[in-house]
């Protein structure tokens, strides 16, 4: 299913990402400011969707030492199926959301895994190669695609000369990451074609 698809199912774009935002971090506590800033939408529509998740009883409101904080119910009727629904979200590498971090540097190659993919074993959601880095943008971007998915990204950073060094050194990890499923969301770098198609001999 596609996050398009998914905003559509809940008639509001902040919503929806407020539903994935709570179902993929179950246990975990946010004031209302952190839900915002999280999840990249205004504090008065946070506000509003907040207070319908509430009447809804899909989130729980705590107190603590005078604060208000919100958690997603786990006893909600449809927790289960809508936990379900959010892990068949499945993030390609041609989605828009990926489009930010085009920008963020001279962007040699990003590919996707994990969380992108709905594939839980992967160490990483993405692999990075970004010559002359932005850190920046690069912040930027991935707080615009956290908001878009839901939880916090795991990505590895590096530039050319680093990446060359893994793959002639046959770096375990990145062995791993290329054996498992993954996707290409930019790739400029034709050796890495030739060290996958080795990889498969």
């Amino acid at each position: 299913m596609s996050l398009v698809l998914f905003d559509a199912l809940f008639g509001s774009k902040a919503r929806a990402r407020l539903i994935r935002f709570f179902l993929l971090n179950p246990g975990a506590e946010f004031k209302a400011n952190e839900v915002s800033e999280k999840t990249l939408i205004s504090k008065r529509e946070t506000s509003r969707e907040l207070s319908r998740l509430l009447k809804m009883k899909m989130i729980i409101l705590r107190t603590r030492k005078g604060r208000r904080h919100f958690i997603v119910n786990e006893s909600f009727p449809f927790y289960t199926e809508l936990k379900s629904l959010v892990s068949k979200l499945n993030i390609h590498a041609q989605s828009q959301v990926f489009r930010k971090l085009k920008i963020v540097g001279e962007v040699k190659l990003i590919l996707i895994s994990g969380l992108f993919l709905n594939y839980p074993k992967s160490k990483v959601d993405m692999i990075l190669v970004v010559n002359n880095v932005n850190r920046a943008k690069l912040r930027h971007a991935i707080a615009h695609l956290e908001a878009e998915v839901g939880k916090e990204i795991r990505f590895v950073l590096m530039n050319s000369e680093e990446l060359h060094y893994r793959l002639n050194m046959l770096d375990r990890f990145f062995i791993e990451f290329l054996e498992a499923p993954y996707e290409e969301a930019t790739n400029k770098i034709p050796e890495l074609k030739r060290f996958i198609a080795g990889l498969k001999k």
